[in-house]
């Protein structure tokens, strides 16, 4: 029978509301909201349904621009620049879905790209004639230069733009990003950075960075609710980009800004608790985020070691190069058969089912090789980390 006792807990896993029966390894995936951002939520929420005509007409604009200032200081970014959108997929959308692309424009990418995102790009290819080219590099790999040059050297003349994640989903890796933007600036190729996993797990410039298009989550690692997220276009190239929805204010209104502000109605609590989350979180530390974020880190590279330790695996890169997140490839067990979205791996739900460890086990590469993707946030403990990979290991030694 389930209890409200947290099993191996934090000092900090009380202030969030996932059940304190389970082990949650997968922050990374879809975050996960403190009680008391929830709350916030809940207050704002209260406010729209109690009067939705003074909230949304009266109200709402001036605290979306409260929002948006304290989150542009955040990830350094001009204010006017920044706008919302729902994630960090629409943000990808919405910058190619605005672009022109001629038949045979090239749109450089790695193995390491987002699927959901790859799967746009395969819908713009398919619509416009583009081409999309894949650098390769593999795990483990020792060094983000060999990123780098893997990308600089699927260039071509015919190369318009260029897709790369800030932290790579599936493999967890910090890449390069701001050197990938420099060189294929004095090329003339523009970069959208896809930063879903970037805010909130490490120091974020997005003004230094100089990318010409650069989203990023809100809810996962500034742990504010779901559906927050924000799109950075860079001054010399807001003319194009249009919102996924088209409506009030136009394809034309100016600022830049004016036309993702109203999208029709919609709940706009997660932004709004966005903002807010920036300031809990930080309070929940001396050090405030700098100190949270090296907390996940210490506490990631650590999970990492004891993974590598009980299940006699490798780390997938140097420690620098992960976050709060790190990928380790799993030995060949049992059935590869990769799930789709839709679904997860079948030791991954029988850990669940039979355990209440929530533990990712996905693919990798072409042919799949198994990998476990850690992440490590402030309600996790070292003790979660040696449960679950003594409960792998129980289970590879078994043949489950």
């Amino acid at each position: 029978m389930k209890t409200d006792t947290h099993r191996y807990p934090s000092e900090f896993s009380p202030l969030w509301s996932l059940d304190p029966h389970a082990i949650y390894l997968n922050h990374g995936s879809f975050g996960a909201c403190t009680k008391y951002i929830l709350e916030r939520q809940n207050e704002y929420r209260l406010m729209l349904e109690g009067q939705p005509m003074s909230f949304l007409v009266r109200q709402l604009e001036g605290m979306m621009g409260l929002a948006m200032e304290k989150i542009s200081a955040f990830v350094h970014a001009d204010p006017a620049d920044l706008v919302f959108v729902q994630n960090a997929t629409a943000g990808v959308n919405t910058v190619f879905r605005s672009l022109h692309f001629e038949p045979g424009d090239e749109i450089l990418i790695s193995n390491h790209t987002y699927y959901a995102c790859r799967k746009l790009l395969e819908y713009i290819a398919e619509s416009a004639g583009a081409v999309i080219v894949e650098a390769c590099y593999d795990i483990p790999i020792d060094s983000p230069r060999r990123i780098t040059d893997a990308l600089l050297s699927a260039v071509s003349k015919k190369t318009k733009i260029c897709l790369i994640d800030h932290i790579t989903s599936a493999t967890a890796l910090i890449q390069p990003v701001g050197e990938i933007v420099r060189e294929l600036d004095k090329l003339g190729i523009d970069t959208m950075v896809d930063g879903a996993h970037a805010p909130g797990s490490i120091p974020l410039d997005i003004n230094k960075i100089g990318a010409a298009y650069y989203t990023g989550n809100c809810h996962k690692w500034l742990c504010s609710p779901k559906s927050a997220a924000i799109l950075h276009v860079r001054n010399d190239r807001q003319k194009p980009i249009l919102p996924l929805i088209i409506s009030h204010a136009g394809h034309k209104a100016e600022p830049f800004a004016g036309r993702f502000f109203w999208q029709g109605t919609l709940d706009p609590s997660p932004v709004l608790c966005a903002a807010d989350s920036i300031d809990y979180m930080a309070s929940l530390m001396p050090g405030g985020w700098d100190a949270v974020m090296k907390h996940n880190h210490d506490l990631c590279i650590e999970a990492r070691d004891i993974f590598c330790a009980e299940l006699r695996l490798s780390p997938s890169c140097p420690a620098e190069m992960n976050a709060g997140m790190t990928t380790l490839e799993l030995p060949p067990f049992g059935d590869m058969v990769p799930p789709d979205y839709k679904n997860v791996d079948a030791l991954q739900d029988r850990l669940f089912k039979e355990h209440d460890l929530e533990l990712p086990l996905w693919y990798w590469s072409q042919p799949p090789r198994r990998t476990t993707r850690l992440s490590a946030e402030l309600y996790n403990s070292p003790e979660q980390f040696r449960y679950a990979a003594g409960m792998l290991k129980q289970y590879y030694s078994e043949g489950i």
